[in-house]
């Protein structure tokens, strides 16, 4: 299956060198391009890619923006938004993690790196740039989001205990076959465990799941050091 791709930068070079790039493999295909953020939301919801590169610094409407206005839209469920970003531990990658996006990745990431990220969140995995994270939740994501975009204390009482226990591992940064290691249960368990916290949760994907969790309260910041 061919994942289809929008890309949404304000720099035509980068764009076009984006395009030769995921265009040069098999299984990705750039759809569409945008050079504004309100570009990128008409153009979405006109092509339903599967993911958006998104840029968070653009003219007229910035990324952030953008990604919220995206994710806002149940009819594009199915698309991810992937954050491209200069500046990895920018608060407003923090916004636009809780608008919805799956992921941020540095735009000094190498081809394979971002090939690789467009796949991940393009499976509904989150993409947590690992140099980043640990500094990005411990600034920003740990406290209450009062712009409402996600669900807070009251909605994570819905969970069960192993649901809690699961998406808290998950926050830590752990795959599905690690929690399964960890709890002695079945990767499959887990998945289902994870799928039924996001409906719980009203949350896109893991990515998600992870933003709930720190800003709940369900799991502290590791401190630094």
């Amino acid at each position: 299956m061919t994942i289809r791709v929008l890309l949404a930068d304000d720099q035509a070079l980068l764009r076009a060198t984006f395009r030769i790039l995921i265009d040069s493999v098999e299984d990705l295909i750039v759809v569409a391009e945008a050079a504004d953020g309100q570009e990128a939301v008409a153009l979405t919801a006109e092509h339903r890619p599967d993911v958006v590169i998104m840029d968070i610094r653009m003219p007229h409407l910035d990324g952030v923006a953008a990604t919220a206005a995206i994710c806002a839209r149940p009819e594009l469920a199915g698309t991810h938004i992937l954050v491209l970003t200069t500046f990895e531990n920018d608060g407003n990658v923090a916004k636009a993690l809780r608008a919805g996006a799956s992921g941020f990745l540095g735009k000094g990431v190498s081809p394979e790196i971002l090939l690789a990220g467009i796949r991940t969140v393009a499976a509904g995995e989150a993409l947590l740039s690992p140099a980043a994270t640990q500094a990005l939740i411990s600034r920003f994501l740990a406290t209450p989001d009062t712009d409402g975009f996600l669900a807070l204390p009251d909605a994570v009482k819905a969970l069960t205990d192993r649901e809690r226990e699961v998406v808290a591992l998950a926050a830590h940064g752990k795959s599905n076959a690690e929690i399964a290691d960890e709890l002695v249960v079945s990767p499959l368990t887990v998945r289902s465990h994870i799928h039924r916290a996001m409906t719980k949760l009203n949350a896109r994907d893991r990515a998600q799941l992870v933003v709930v969790a720190y800003q709940s309260g369900l799991v502290k910041p590791r401190p630094h050091g």
